[in-house]
């Protein structure tokens, strides 16, 4: 196999769940963490109370960006989405994937010290949702769009000359008010506005290109009205793979949000490296409904992985499914690439599949009925959150991560 398709090879969900049941699958061999599977049970019942409390009826959505323009049983989006005469539904689809990609290319970490104040109702929203709602005020306000007259769209143009200054100011960021990584955060824009310039065949050449028009290409790869969501995601590495900072590549190609742990052992040239695409999953997951918005049915969602991100994580660690082996490594700070960080994050997403079959059968449910979707959402990250703010007076993460505004 040549190093540009052992490189593609790890470009895909199959990837990302094959190498994390490994990890997992080493058990006392593991450098950084014990496992204790006894431990998943009482997870799993904290993510079915947890699910219960938001969704009694257990009618729960997927996970997506959506879920967080949902705030306090308000809807943003829902509020722009019902003013709107669109033209067309794709043009209605189109404008929700320019916000979503955008949004969940700001949407790593904000920090446990900023908070975002929406001047109409007066109120401060912090963490996933802040960031969610932050760059759904500069979307409206015609922040990223070219022309004035069309506030609800992303240019390419406008991305690619995003300065650090604009994102301050729309995420009101002041030494009082820090969010983390905006260099991190403006730089993954402009690239994106660079790679959605540089391919029109993808992101449209009928007015400016735009991230939304990622629609039409996917849409065109649907047979019989279906699209599978592990194509999307093929699609996202494919298409966006070189927005996301220079770290790995193999054979030229830029292997995004992937790591090296040196107990993956492989015999080819992906030895060693261990594949995550956590925010690519994310966005996959969140571009499912914009397809179905137009009659799009969306296969194999259960393909996608669980996203390695700290609250899921943190679920674990504070569950004690996982334990430092050096407990005083949770005093100390780690950056993403580190081998602890990697193996967290590996671990997490076998985890989440581990823990989903327990909640299925505590739950009498199937795959087909509650997949790894509506966990997440119901769910796993509502839990880590929530065990989070019972645990650490800051809500943070059982780790202290260096964030670069592009991971977590």
């Amino acid at each position: 196999m040549s190093e540009a398709s052992a490189a593609k090879s790890l470009l895909n969900a199959s990837a990302v769940r094959e190498r994390a049941h490994k990890m997992l699958a080493l058990g006392d061999q593991l450098p950084n963490f014990r496992v204790d599977l006894g431990k998943l049970e009482g997870a799993a019942q904290l993510v079915i109370d947890t699910t219960r409390a938001a969704y009694p009826t257990l009618d729960v959505p997927f996970h997506s960006r959506w879920r967080h323009f949902d705030i306090d049983g308000f809807d943003y989006w829902k509020e722009i989405d019902e003013a709107m005469a669109w033209p067309s539904p794709a043009e209605r689809s189109r404008t929700a994937m320019d916000l979503a990609i955008i949004s969940v290319l700001l949407d790593a970490g904000a920090g446990p010290g900023w908070r975002f104040l929406y001047d109409v109702s007066g109120e401060y929203v912090s963490r996933s949702e802040g960031l969610a709602l932050a760059s759904l005020v500069m979307f409206r306000n015609c922040e990223f769009s070219k022309w004035p007259s069309y506030p609800l769209r992303v240019d390419g143009e406008i991305l690619a000359a995003l300065t650090e200054d604009k994102l301050i100011k729309g995420f009101q960021v002041t030494a009082q008010n820090p969010l983390a990584g905006v260099a991190g955060r403006v730089a993954l824009l402009r690239r994106l506005g660079q790679t959605v310039l540089a391919k029109p065949e993808v992101f449209g050449t009928k007015d400016t290109p735009r991230p939304g028009g990622i629609f039409d290409h996917l849409a065109s790869l649907a047979e019989n009205g279906r699209i599978a969501a592990p194509v999307i995601l093929r699609e996202v590495l494919t298409h966006l793979g070189p927005i996301w900072p220079s770290r790995l590549t193999l054979g030229g190609i830029a292997l995004g949000d992937c790591w090296k742990h040196a107990s993956m052992k492989t015999d080819d040239a992906t030895n060693g490296l261990v594949p995550l695409h956590k925010l690519s999953q994310w966005l996959s997951y969140s571009l499912i409904e914009p397809l179905q918005w137009v009659g799009i049915e969306v296969t194999d969602i259960d393909g996608l992985t669980g996203l390695a991100e700290y609250r899921n994580g943190g679920l674990f660690i504070d569950t004690d499914v996982l334990t430092l082996r050096d407990p005083a490594a949770a005093q100390r700070e780690h950056t993403v690439d580190s081998e602890l960080v990697v193996e967290w994050r590996t671990l997490t997403v076998a985890l989440l599949d581990r823990l989903a079959d327990v909640v299925r059968t505590k739950l009498n449910m199937d795959r087909q009925s509650l997949p790894l979707a509506r966990i997440l959402q119901g769910g796993t990250w509502t839990a880590g959150r929530s065990v989070a703010k019972r645990k650490r007076a800051d809500g943070g993460p059982p780790l202290k991560i260096v964030s670069d505004g592009t991971v977590f």
